[in-house]
């Protein structure tokens, strides 16, 4: 029995819909509707017995060729039949109604169209592919329960412990490919399943058939990633990205194919799919067949405006209690605050968890503190006003930061304190204070060795310029014997024990942060050196070219250390020219130990403040910077084999990454090897918003001569620290006024 047909055209993207009187209508079924889904979807509505199915169809041209998009049982009703990808931008649909007692074979695999349609994930009437056991993967995608289903949870550059389903097309070479949706969770790797299900004898067979190729190439690999708090410029939630290997250069052709198969074997997306280039490589690609992409209607997106269009961000999953809280200046935060940002502040005293309005980066300060304490940390657009959140403001609240979300009720008083309980030290720590170094000394004279005396900052500074001398400053460092005998020689020991020994600044937050700015206050204003002190400051200011400024900077035996490093607890100043001498800035530095957020860092860890000690970094002031930035020597979205690399936060001038300006967003991106030789890729999540698009903050090469920097010292440091599972050193960093690369501080990455 000859197939009745219903041909039509549709119109070019978006989708208009078309009045029916445009569709010419032969021996076909009463159509009902015509139109389009709020993803763009065209679909076609239409009566159709229950002894008669349909299959539309889809061509650039009447004369075809005609590509199959959808296969739709009759019910006796109404039934739609919908063309889920959408590729050209003009062409025409065929609908052909076979009689269910001879159906048809569509995509030729030997199993007639009805007894797939019975068997959804299994077989699939549009996808050849030969049937395999549920275990190992599925044909067809039908909805999003099966999704997750087959999914397992995994990071990608910029989105964390997202849900990810891979997928390999078999015969991308031939006129029949086959297309599988992967158990990830049974087969960690493609290779894996193509060994697993008996399609290829090894990984090298298989990697030799799929990547780096497109005239050889047979197979696809690649990822669909699940992104649900993305929003799309229509107000639409969710998108499910079309991704390959990042340095793969997987050609227009391959991509189309990819995008078609996969849109039709996952039908419940309604146009909610994109292909997303991952990598340096692939953009370039993109771009350069920018011709071909655009004669089609496949949606692309880069990471800037995927992750520009997010509403939640998981920086720091966690648990915790305390007082729900929208900082207004006007009493000081505690730990047992979760507070509310609506911008991401220079400085953060420790509190209970963290929601900003702004987005964060892994490498801000807050983070990296968050990371530190152990603190739950989340992005939520909107968050000031958002309806789960502003009716609990000022209330005790259980929070949680999860992947995909956050939860939080109402919590009682006894639920918080036998949280904090739970959490902090039971007893007193005592941080290592040497006080036996008494005279400031030569960077070139110290090593990682001299922590004790000096501080890690100084120390590891030192430390770096035995490796990397040509792109570290020279400097001195004062020791913490200075800093004691200041102390000392004004009883501001005794000072400080009376003060701390208060009920009030004990009980009341307010109190407590009034005591310790007149106390900071005293060390600056008050405190005197004795002659041998204020001899060998001068001593050292004397070195200094009079007429340049000199950065001093905290060095303390309670920061850069490994799992704790007190980022964001200290003030560095700048010692101007005309500011007379140095023993101003040495006290403005040594008051900084006693600043509230520092305080209360320590209180909550129980730290004793006694044995705090403050040493002082000096080294010539960067001024004019043309960028400054943070790296971490690992991938943090990523760590672990196949995807080595660093992760680098950079922006112009002397706006910082750790404490942003409001709005400022940096550029961010890994710099991996992923081609399994020596070559580096880049992969961008965001670009910076303060220079013009398109353009980068460092130029490729500057990033990869900082990558090699960053290799050198992580293998330099992962020999003198314990160099365990995770390890990785964060850096900050400048690209100095004369476009030199410049690394400023070396210490333990939180991992």
């Amino acid at each position: 029995m000859s197939p009745l047909a219903l041909v039509g055209r549709f119109s070019p993207a978006p989708f208009a819909l078309l009045p029916l009187a445009t569709y010419a209508v032969e021996l076909a079924p009463p159509i009902s509707a015509i139109g389009q889904t709020a993803g763009g979807v065209l679909e076609v509505r239409f009566e159709l017995p229950a002894t008669r199915y349909a299959v539309l169809q889809r061509s650039g041209s009447l004369d075809g060729p005609w590509s199959p998009v959808a296969v739709v049982r009759g019910n006796g009703a109404a039934v739609t039949a919908a063309d889920n990808a959408p590729l050209a931008r003009r062409g025409f649909l065929r609908l052909l109604v076979h009689d269910a007692s001879f159906p048809a074979d569509t995509d030729g695999d030997g199993v007639d169209d009805l007894t797939e349609l019975g068997s959804p994930g299994t077989h699939n009437p549009l996808n050849p592919a030969p049937p395999i056991a549920p275990e190992d993967g599925a044909a067809l995608v039908a909805d999003r329960t099966a999704f997750e289903g087959l999914s397992h949870r995994d990071n990608f550059p910029g989105a964390l412990d997202v849900r990810e389903v891979k997928f390999v097309i078999f015969g991308v070479d031939t006129d029949s490919p086959e297309l599988y949706f992967v158990d990830s969770q049974t087969h960690a790797y493609h290779s894996a399943f193509a060994i697993g299900i008996g399609r290829y004898p090894s990984n090298s067979a298989f990697t030799r058939d799929t990547y780096f190729t497109n005239s050889g190439r047979k197979n696809l690999a690649g990822s669909i990633v699940a992104h649900d708090n993305y929003i799309d410029p229509a107000g639409r939630q969710g998108i499910y990205t079309l991704e390959f290997w990042p340095t793969d250069p997987v050609a227009f052709r391959f991509v189309e194919m990819a995008y078609a198969m996969i849109a039709a074997g996952m039908p419940f997306l309604d146009g909610d799919i994109a292909y997303r280039p991952a990598g340096e490589t692939q953009r370039a690609l993109y771009e350069a067949e920018s011709a071909e992409f655009a004669a089609t209607n496949i949606r692309a997106i880069f990471a800037e405006e995927l992750f520009a269009n997010i509403t939640y961000s998981a920086l720091n999953p966690g648990e915790t209690y305390g007082r729900l809280k929208i900082p207004t200046g006007a009493e000081p935060l505690t730990a047992r605050d979760v507070v509310i940002l609506r911008t991401i502040p220079n400085d953060l005293t420790h509190v209970a968890g963290i929601i900003s309005e702004a987005q964060q980066t892994p490498l801000s300060h807050i983070n990296l503190k968050a990371r530190q304490n152990g603190t739950p940390n989340a992005f939520v657009s909107g968050a000031t006003t958002h309806p789960e959140l502003a009716p609990l403001v000022g209330q005790n609240v259980y929070f949680k930061v999860g992947p995909d979300g956050f939860e939080i009720r109402p919590a009682s008083g006894a639920e918080v304190d036998a949280h904090f309980d739970a959490i902090r030290p039971p007893t007193t720590q005592i941080p290592v204070r040497d006080l036996g170094e008494m005279e400031i000394k030569a960077l070139a004279d110290l090593g990682f060795g001299d922590a004790a005396a000096f501080g890690s900052k100084a120390a590891n500074l030192a430390e770096l310029r035995k490796i990397l001398p040509d792109v570290t400053p020279d400097g001195f460092a004062v020791p913490f014997h200075f800093y004691h005998q200041f102390m000392v020689h004004n009883g501001f020991y005794a000072e400080a024990q009376t003060m701390m020994d208060s009920v009030l600044f004990q009980t009341l937050p307010a109190v407590r942060e009034a005591a310790l700015e007149n106390f900071r206050k005293r060390i600056r204003d008050d405190g005197t050196l004795p002659t041998w002190m204020s001899t060998a400051l001068g001593d050292m200011q004397a070195s200094f070219p009079p007429a340049g400024p000199v950065r001093f900077r905290s060095s303390t035996n309670s920061e850069d250390l490994e799992g704790f490093n007190g980022a964001g607890l200290y003030d560095s100043y700048t010692h101007h020219p005309d500011e007379g001498h140095f023993e101003k800035t040495a006290k403005q530095v040594w008051a900084g130990l006693w600043t509230y957020r520092a305080y209360e860092e320590r209180e909550f860890w129980r730290i004793d403040h006694m044995g705090a000690a403050m040493g002082i970094l000096v080294h010539p002031n960067f001024s004019g910077e043309l960028a400054n930035g943070v790296g971490v020597t690992t991938n943090p979205y990523i760590p672990g084999p196949g995807w080595d690399g660093h992760y680098i936060n950079v922006q112009v001038g002397e706006n910082l990454i750790t404490n942003p300006l409001p709005g400022s967003v940096p550029e961010e991106f890994t710099i991996t090897n992923l081609t399994f030789d020596s070559a580096l890729e880049i992969q961008y999540i965001r670009r910076s918003n303060l220079i013009p698009p398109g353009q980068t903050v460092l130029e490729r090469g500057q990033a990869i001569t900082l990558s090699g920097h960053m290799q050198t010292l992580h293998n330099h440091f992962r020999t003198l620290y314990s160099g365990g599972a995770g390890f990785a050193m964060e850096i900050e960093f400048k690209v100095t006024s004369s476009g030199n690369l410049a690394i400023k501080q070396a210490r333990p990455w939180i991992n």
